[in-house]
């Protein structure tokens, strides 16, 4: 199938009730509302087609793009392939998912993160935390870089309430997943959490909640699930 194969199959799977759901969370038009477990089903035939994921994604389509990241194999990209997806991105949902999970497959995760982290565009800036949340939730804390991990700790510790708001939300999630995936940091995180406080987001007309970071981790503690990754990012 071409993307404008598929392009056509998404548009049929969609719902008007799906589709205003998601513009709630942001997204813009081209939406056509598909749910993820119907996405799921296309997926199958057509999984590591990273040529078929980039032309879906050029369509600009929040369905598409969607469905791109879950298709596309980020080892597989360059660097301006990475470039390109984020700067054309739907929405920061696109960015916040698809973009950061094919940026945490490829090779320049780290650089990314880095360089993406360094913007003073907010959605530019946030996607390098959603990046930096998959990574550290998939990497063995062996092949981190701890202190590295660190400084970016203390650097939110000290400037997360004078962030932009979907920057804020990166960081408060970050802080979670450091203390909940990177078991040499989760005593660091908690306590960065409870110098933070309560982390005040706007989530728009949606029914999210903002977690309290500590509150969150102690959670994970009590499952007895800290340290322990992800096997899989994309979902």
């Amino acid at each position: 199938m071409s993307a404008q194969d598929i392009l056509k199959t998404l548009e049929s799977l969609g719902s008007e009730s799906y589709r205003a759901i998601l513009r709630k969370h942001g997204a813009n038009d081209p939406v056509f509302g598909v749910k993820i477990e119907e996405m799921k089903k296309l997926l199958k035939a057509h999984k590591g087609n990273t040529a078929l994921a980039c032309d879906l994604f050029a369509t600009g389509n929040y369905d598409a793009q969607y469905l791109a990241g879950l298709m596309a194999n980020g080892k597989e990209m360059s660097k301006e392939q990475l470039q390109q997806w984020l700067a054309t991105a739907n929405c920061n949902a696109i960015r916040r998912y698809s973009v950061a999970w094919v940026a945490t497959e490829s090779s320049h995760v780290v650089e990314l993160i880095n360089e993406w982290g360094s913007s003073s565009q907010e959605d530019v800036a946030a996607t390098a935390w959603a990046t930096l949340i998959s990574y550290v939730s998939v990497t063995p804390d062996q092949a981190l870089d701890l202190p590295w991990l660190q400084r970016l700790l203390d650097f939110v510790q000290t400037t997360i309430h004078q962030q932009p708001n979907e920057v804020r939300s990166g960081m408060n999630s970050f802080v979670i997943a450091l203390g909940s995936f990177v078991a040499p940091l989760h005593d660091a995180a908690v306590q960065a959490g409870k110098a933070i406080g309560t982390v005040s987001i706007d989530v728009g007309d949606t029914a999210c909640k903002i977690p309290f970071a500590p509150d969150y981790i102690a959670k994970v503690a009590a499952r007895g699930a800290i340290g322990k990754k992800r096997k899989e990012i994309k979902c």
